[in-house]
């Protein structure tokens, strides 16, 4: 083994990081993966799309110094003071088979705004289907319950007769395509210092534009014939009698 590679190996225990770390033999999880994997294996209806959302929030930075731009070997140097602004929020939904995504900013983060996002969704972006196939998180804002907080109850009855929800599973969330999606979007457009909602905008604004105008489906390979021997530990025994 080469120096290099033990050294890559070798215990580092003051490193710690976080992971959605799943429980073991645990029926609710596997069923909710389950459901959420057979949901990846449907083939592309346009009169049912299946679409994955989910939601970061972003801290809104100012700068309190005018920062230095880049050179030739020299990157654009910040000050180590700065603003806090507030936060904003982003939803981000995501199409797997086609590639296709939209980010929403948002002042908040509440069951209301989670209703408008449905709503544009389903009235402005797939008004044309029967039903949407919607596979999210369980955070408690996504229910549809939401809906009536945010609109009439004719028009929340017939938004949610036009929805078909899948969640996955708590400690799961990897499952969702739309936070691998998010995933992207933090290391490409918001690693940086931004101000306010208008530049958050303009910014992911950007970023969407550039990754649509190159449209790759998502070739999901991972599925429940997979999950029952890769992940056999997380399946419960089964109980006899």
């Amino acid at each position: 083994m080469r120096a290099h590679d033990a050294q890559k190996n070798e215990l580092k225990p003051w490193l710690r990081q976080q992971w959605g770390i799943p429980p073991q033999a645990n029926a609710e999880f596997v069923c909710a993966m389950e459901d959420v994997l057979e949901v990846y294996t449907r083939p592309y209806d346009p009169t049912h799309p299946v679409v994955c959302l989910d939601e970061i929030s972003k801290q809104l930075v100012a700068e309190t110094r005018t920062p230095l731009p880049a050179e030739p070997g020299q990157p654009e140097r910040v000050d180590y003071e700065y603003e806090r602004c507030g936060t904003a929020n982003l939803f981000l939904t995501q199409e797997p088979l086609t590639g296709h995504r939209h980010v929403t900013v948002t002042a908040q983060r509440t069951a209301v705004d989670f209703a408008q996002e449905v709503h544009d969704l389903l009235e402005i972006r797939y008004p044309h289907a029967e039903k949407g196939v919607l596979v999210m998180d369980n955070l408690n804002t996504h229910k549809p319950a939401a809906l009536y907080q945010a609109f009439e109850p004719k028009l929340a009855r017939s938004l949610i007769n036009r929805l078909e929800i899948h969640h996955t599973p708590k400690h799961g969330s990897g499952l969702n395509r739309a936070e691998i999606e998010l995933s992207v979007l933090s290391r490409q457009c918001l690693d940086r210092r931004i101000p306010d909602a208008d530049t958050l905008t303009q910014a992911v604004v950007a970023w969407q534009q550039a990754r649509n105008a190159c449209l790759h489906p998502v070739n999901w390979r991972f599925t429940t014939p997979d999950a029952r021997i890769k992940l056999k530990r997380l399946y419960p025994s089964i109980q006899s009698g």
